[in-house]
């Protein structure tokens, strides 16, 4: 397993001011302000659900790759949106659902749950085939758009994490998975995955990293591509921390080095 440790100089964090600076209030300021046309969408699953995906453009002449980013166990936010909308910075679409779509007060969403809490009881009681079909449904909704080519990738972040590892046992289209600090899939179920995987994990991060040398393990047994990379100094959600106004260097530099390196991935597919 690769351990990345971060240098903390100024110079380095400087020079990722773009990923830093995001309270509540400038997450709206920059969303606002992107020049790139953001937009929600209402995608339609095989059986019949309506999932609300809020979809953002790169300025790119060629059709490009497109990511799916599925959100934290505190549903589609804000913050889920800007980094789809930095994501379209770099030259991708990016696809975020709201996999709470349908399930709130009056059929609402994410935003229709009246505290934290409600949101992240409800994310644990989604049943694993509703998900699955919905990613599917977003699958099929990203292929089916003129403006990308013939590339899906899967990102997810926290409990989005675990579900893009449990999607790539699922579908063999996908381009690669990319698992921020989140839980691996079955031990059995390792072979099954297709795609190349790449994680990303805070080094505190001991809930998570408990998994990560067994099914690194199990990977390199049957051929699976699984890269963990763990970003030292720094634990859970370290690049949501490390986005936030009140980062420390060490956050900053983890976050710039994850960042730079889930690019240049993508980019490589």
């Amino acid at each position: 397993m690769q351990i990345y440790k971060a240098i903390v100089l100024g110079i380095i964090v400087t020079g990722f001011l773009s990923v830093g600076n995001t309270g509540a209030d400038s997450i709206k300021d920059e969303l606002e302000a992107s020049p790139r046309h953001g937009e929600w969408v209402k995608v339609t699953t095989a059986d019949g659900r309506t999932v609300n995906t809020f979809v953002v453009y790169p300025e790119v002449k060629e059709p490009a790759t497109a990511i799916i980013v599925i959100h934290e166990i505190f549903g589609l936010t804000d913050w889920i949106r800007l980094v789809a909308d930095r994501l379209a910075a770099e030259g991708f679409v990016a696809i975020c659902p709201d996999l709470l779509s349908g399930m709130g007060p009056d059929g609402g969403g994410t935003e229709s749950f009246e505290s934290g809490d409600d949101v992240r009881r409800s994310i644990r009681e989604l049943s694993p085939s509703q998900v699955t079909s919905d990613l599917d449904a977003i699958q099929k909704y990203a292929r089916d758009l003129p403006s990308t080519n013939d590339k899906v990738a899967v990102s997810g972040f926290c409990w989005g994490g675990g579900q893009t590892f449990s999607y790539a046992v699922h579908s063999d289209t996908i381009a690669a998975g990319f698992v921020f600090y989140g839980r691996a899939a079955a031990i059995t179920d390792v072979p099954k995955i297709s795609a190349p995987i790449y994680g990303f994990y805070g080094e505190s991060d001991n809930r998570i990293n408990a998994t990560i040398n067994v099914t690194k393990a199990a990977a390199d047994a049957t051929n699976v591509t699984y890269e963990p990379v763990t970003y030292e100094d720094v634990g859970h959600a370290f690049l949501r921390r490390g986005m936030a106004e009140d980062a420390n260097d060490a956050q900053k530099a983890a976050t710039k080095a994850a960042w730079e390196r889930w690019v240049s991935l993508l980019q490589g597919l």
